[in-house]
């Protein structure tokens, strides 16, 4: 349990830029986790201030007592998390060259890069091409 209460601290810390990329095709993971937590909130934590993952902190602190719900959510956002990662990993390591040439001016985060990409579609490599429909389809 504390191993995915870790990484789903990270996927909260860190989804709202992934999701940015599929937005519209996969779910909020932090309104998901927070409405799927929200009875352990209000049981535990409610006298935490949110932000600098002081929540998370809280479920830590109290992960005997946290709902099956919510350690599901939990689990689930780091799944989703994982996912995310092997994505832009994915489209990093292979569009490389790409992001330099065409995409070094964007700034990182909220799917700016992989929108640039998309939008250079017909400038990029082929491989390119094919990583960021990989992730997108």
């Amino acid at each position: 349990m504390k191993f995915r209460i870790l990484a789903a601290a990270a996927a909260l810390a860190l989804f709202a830029t992934v999701q940015a990329e599929e937005e519209g095709e996969a779910p909020n993971i932090v309104d998901y986790t927070i409405e799927s937590c929200r009875s352990d909130i209000e049981a535990f934590c409610s006298q935490v201030t949110p932000g600098d993952e002081r929540l998370l902190a809280c479920f830590y602190a109290h992960e005997d007592k946290i709902s099956s719900r919510c350690s599901y959510a939990l689990y689930q956002a780091a799944n989703w998390l994982e996912q995310a990662v092997v994505a832009m990993n994915y489209i990093a390591t292979t569009c490389h060259a790409d992001i330099e040439k065409h995409c070094a001016q964007v700034e990182f985060g909220e799917g700016r890069i992989l929108t640039c990409l998309m939008e250079n579609s017909e400038e990029i490599s082929d491989g390119c091409n094919k990583a960021v429909d990989d992730v997108v389809d």
